[in-house]
């Protein structure tokens, strides 16, 4: 019986070598794509997603404990997820196979993010090195169905050398999982949009970084014109914006529930209109700590994107894409 999100059967097996036991749960399933179509086992899925930093809850430090794990995958699990990106770097053993039981689909990716020095062989070697690890440390997880490359990278000829070759070096490790990486379409002008990214190429998925809305300032939501010239599976893998849980007013007061819930409904009727749309993976479970977010008495070193507070309070954008993936998960029965 193959591993599904419905179904997370796994099988229990031993590995014994000189004596020695070694004892573990395995599951099989398959993931591929044909032209815009996303697969798994054969069947169309979309990929209900939620971005997730390792950082406990109301308390700080790594959440790198089983329990730690189960807080975590619970609240996705709540919101209506059968997918996780883990970003953004490799996290613990614990959250991969908790995940998996869960029937979790997850995204684990490297942390090759925005700039660094593309020509440095030494740089390479330490991105490949992260690569090699994560690839071979969780390479017989079911649920695991992406290995992503890079997060909101620089469009130049330097990028595009390292992040091909890190592309084959993962294929070449593994032919059964899909590649993707977090790119960014470039604004042409006030309401028009285009990817254009040489390392289409090189990814089986196309994933997209998009913020209407938050960076980028939208008075019409309805004029925006997204092209995105790929025939391959579309994932955005991060949008939203902040808001501090419980400061409430006005809908376009910005650091409000009620503007960050503004955000989310109004970026889920664009995405109704992408083309080859597989899944979407909003920024992020939960605030973090971040020591550029500075602003006092609203983000106070915290990252507010969160749609849990740190504390574990549900903010009014959480229920808006819980109602969303309800709908969704209907859709693909």
């Amino acid at each position: 019986m193959l591993w599904s999100p419905e179904n997370p059967k796994l099988y229990k097996i031993d590995l014994i070598f000189e004596n020695k036991t070694l004892k573990d749960e395995i599951g099989f399933r398959i993931i591929e794509t044909s032209g815009k179509k996303l697969f798994l086992n054969g069947k169309p899925i979309f990929l209900r997603g939620i971005s997730i930093h390792e950082e406990k809850y109301n308390r700080g430090g790594r959440a790198n404990s089983i329990e730690d794990s189960k807080i975590l995958l619970g609240w996705a699990k709540e919101l209506g997820c059968n997918f996780v990106r883990l970003a953004h770097y490799p996290h613990n053993e614990h959250i991969i196979h908790e995940a998996e039981k869960m029937g979790i689909m997850v995204w684990s990716e490297i942390p090759v993010y925005w700039t660094i020095s593309w020509e440095n062989n030494n740089t390479f070697e330490n991105a490949k090195s992260q690569l090699t690890n994560m690839i071979r440390r969780d390479i017989n997880r079911a649920n695991i169905i992406i290995w992503s490359i890079a997060n909101e990278t620089p469009k130049i000829n330097e990028r595009d050398k390292f992040l091909s070759k890190l592309s084959e070096h993962a294929r070449y490790l593994d032919t059964t999982r899909l590649i993707s990486m977090a790119m960014q379409p470039k604004r042409i002008n006030g309401y028009h949009f285009i990817l254009e990214d040489n390392m289409n190429e090189y990814v089986d998925i196309i994933s997209i970084n998009l913020y209407f809305g938050w960076y980028n300032k939208i008075n019409n939501f309805n004029k925006i014109i997204l092209e995105i010239p790929y025939n391959k599976p579309i994932i955005i893998s991060e949008f939203g914006g902040g808001a501090k849980y419980g400061y409430h007013g006005n809908k376009n007061q910005r650091w409000t529930e009620e503007f960050q819930k503004k955000v989310y409904i109004n970026n889920l009727k664009i995405f109704k209109k992408i083309v080859g749309l597989v899944g979407i993976c909003p920024w992020i479970l939960k605030d973090f700590r971040s020591p550029r977010r500075v602003l006092n008495g609203i983000q106070d070193y915290y990252n507010m994107k969160g749609l849990i507070s740190d504390k574990g309070e549900k903010k009014e954008a959480f229920f808006v894409m819980k109602e969303w993936y309800n709908k969704k998960k209907k859709e693909y029965k």
